[in-house]
């Protein structure tokens, strides 16, 4: 079972799933396993130097400044990048949480279903919604989203932050069209992360 996990900037899902992480059950950061996918995968790197040029690696170490500068305020490029990155991070998912086993002939087999949660701040976006068995959302009043972002990044003012916020469709959004089961954390200060963590674990385990 996939349990998808998201939220805008300063939601706190990184903060709810360490909890859940605490209570042993296994998180997966779709962002971080993305970065260590476009390294360490040799299909993702073929493609992306073919789609990039051999700049895009420098000595076996991804040039994350160049293809930051080819696919900003690029969207062709951004959705080719996303086309390579994107399936190969859902394959790992699949791979991670047993649904899937490699052959050598590409075939697959399934596998046992334990409970996995997965962390993306683009889930919808990105289709990886579409892969789960349900969707939280970790939400919290805007003014405290502000507070965290700049808590988070010294670099930036609080204009930059609302305008990085008011830019994202906001995850709560996405629901309405969502046909599986779904489930709202409001992340506030009042609130212990422990008990959102047990209310996801619930959640997941309800299903």
């Amino acid at each position: 079972m996939i349990i998808g996990v998201t939220g805008g900037i300063g939601s706190g899902k990184s903060t709810v799933l360490r909890a859940v992480a605490r209570l042993g059950y296994p998180v997966y950061d779709c962002d971080a396993e993305a970065k260590r996918i476009i390294v360490t995968d040799p299909d993702v790197r073929s493609q992306i130097i073919a789609t990039f040029g051999d700049e895009a690696y420098h000595g076996g170490t991804y040039n994350t400044r160049y293809i930051s500068q080819q696919v900003f305020a690029n969207h062709d490029k951004l959705a080719k990048l996303n086309a390579i990155v994107h399936p190969a991070v859902k394959e790992d998912i699949l791979l991670q949480i047993g649904l899937t086993e490699k052959r050598s002939n590409s075939e697959t087999v399934q596998q046992a279903k334990p409970v996995l949660f997965i962390e993306s701040a683009i889930l919808f976006q990105a289709g990886m919604a579409d892969m789960c068995d349900g969707v939280a959302v970790v939400t919290v009043p805007e003014e405290e989203r502000i507070a965290r972002a700049l808590h988070r990044d010294r670099h930036a003012n609080r204009e930059d932050i609302i305008r990085r916020i008011r830019a994202q469709r906001p995850p709560e959004d996405y629901l309405a069209a969502y046909p599986k089961p779904s489930i709202i954390l409001v992340n506030d200060d009042d609130t212990p992360h422990r008990y959102l963590a047990e209310q996801l674990i619930q959640f997941a385990q309800s299903l």
